[in-house]
């Protein structure tokens, strides 16, 4: 998934010094993992958010967001969120909703 330079400079300021928080380089892109488990993404004017399937219902409700579609079938707890709209309610904020599952998963 080719990326924004500028968006992926973002999230990396809003994760600054948080604990278990990694970047790795994926899907010819960067993703965040925590304790091994993705939580985001990041592409060109968007964002990638996993909140799993029991919050998917929450996460598509905020604004920005939609199903994550990349083959032609919604990918089930994962969603797009357009870059503004992700700026405007804060990075900080997606992910911590989002690590909220990624937590409940064994570290890798």
């Amino acid at each position: 998934m080719p990326h924004d330079p500028h968006l992926a400079e973002l999230m990396r300021e809003a994760l600054r010094g948080r604990s278990g928080v990694s970047e790795k380089k994926m899907f010819g892109g960067y993703c965040w993992m925590l304790n091994g488990n993705m939580v985001c993404g990041v592409e060109v004017g968007r964002f990638m958010f996993r909140p799993g399937k029991a919050q998917e219902a929450q996460a598509l409700a905020r604004p920005g967001a939609s199903p994550m579609d990349i083959t032609g079938r919604p990918m089930a707890g994962f969603v797009w969120v357009d870059a503004d709209a992700a700026l405007d309610a804060g990075l900080a904020d997606w992910f911590d909703f989002c690590a909220r599952f990624a937590g409940s998963l064994p570290p890798k």
